[in-house]
């Protein structure tokens, strides 16, 4: 049910001054001690881990699709807005699912940034990390990328850098040509990286009347993964009531069949016939929509079946992160 990430290969700098950034722990340290990283500045990091934040884009437009956009989707971007407007030099900013050469992000050469979303971080707090690499992008020198450092424990989060009035709206991608203003003259590092990614990529499509969910496309077959707001322990009771009542599917040849748990939400997952396209999937969606709200809206104790219908959604729970 899970989709593929792109298979990228991080580039590592060797620096001797200045802020060591990330890597593996066991590749060797980015300070050219010749020691490995957990044995050298990777220690001081593992302590300055920070808490895990459970929902780390929460206060955020468009939480769901933030959540879809790190663990589900390939290839999509957003355009963000920022609280206090967008530096000189600086014509816009881009969040991507994921860039070339697992860069965190990107300064293109005529000043706009890209943020990578699906980068591992170093903290338990993924919007703090995320919103440290977006103010190193924004001052970043053009046509270079943003390597990975620790964020201070005391730094901005994502919720304190972009205006939560503006719309999240993502564009889903078919593949990565995304990453560069001329594919066809791109680096030859960069064209392997963009090859790879287009390769591992599962078709994927946003549902137009239906917020944050998602359709892809497997080689036996269809999904759709839909990210909801609702808490999670009231959720799966509602979805026990309609799966008890033989309601919650999508029509014929559908099933619920799990769900999945990521950064403090649920993802309910459906298979889909190979034939049944994401434009198929509108209507039906709209009116499970309108069933799952009735059900959620019901406050009575769970019925027997409902409860064996409810003991084997949860069995069926992935978590994500």
């Amino acid at each position: 049910m899970a989709k593929k990430r792109p298979q990228t290969k991080a580039s590592t700098a060797q620096l001797k001054d200045g802020p060591v950034p990330v890597v593996g722990p066991r590749e060797p340290c980015p300070c050219a001690s010749g020691r490995r990283y957990k044995a050298c500045h990777g220690r001081s990091a593992a302590h300055a881990v920070t808490e895990l934040v459970q929902r780390p884009f929460e206060g955020l437009a468009g939480e769901c699709d933030w959540v879809a956009l790190r663990e589900l989707v390939p290839a999509a971007t957003v355009g963000l807005t920022l609280r206090d407007g967008l530096p000189d030099g600086v014509p816009s900013v881009t969040l991507a699912t994921v860039l070339p050469m697992a860069w965190p992000a990107l300064r293109r050469d005529d000043g706009s940034v890209l943020l990578a979303l699906q980068n591992d971080t170093s903290s338990g707090d993924l919007s703090r990390d995320l919103a440290d690499t977006l103010r190193r992008a924004l001052t970043a020198e053009p046509g270079s990328p943003v390597a990975s450092e620790r964020a201070p424990a005391d730094g901005p989060r994502l919720q304190d850098l972009l205006d939560p009035a503006a719309d999240f709206n993502p564009v889903v991608h078919s593949g990565f040509e995304f990453w560069v203003p001329d594919a066809e003259n791109a680096t030859a590092e960069v064209s392997a990286s963009l090859e790879r990614a287009n390769e591992a990529a599962i078709p994927t499509v946003l549902l137009a009347h239906s917020d944050a969910a998602y359709w892809c496309e497997t080689p036996t077959k269809n999904h759709l993964r839909w990210v909801m707001p609702y808490p999670e322990e009231k959720l799966l009771d509602a979805l026990a009531r309609l799966h008890a009542a033989g309601t919650s599917d999508l029509g014929e040849g559908t099933r619920l069949v799990g769900s999945f748990r990521a950064h403090g939400l649920t993802v309910p997952v459906w298979d889909l016939p190979s034939e049944m396209g994401a434009e198929a999937c509108e209507k039906p969606a709209t009116a499970f929509a309108e069933r799952l709200t009735a059900a959620l809206a019901v406050d009575a104790p769970l019925t027997g079946d409902e409860r064996r219908a409810r003991g084997g959604l949860t069995n069926r729970q992935v978590t994500l992160s």
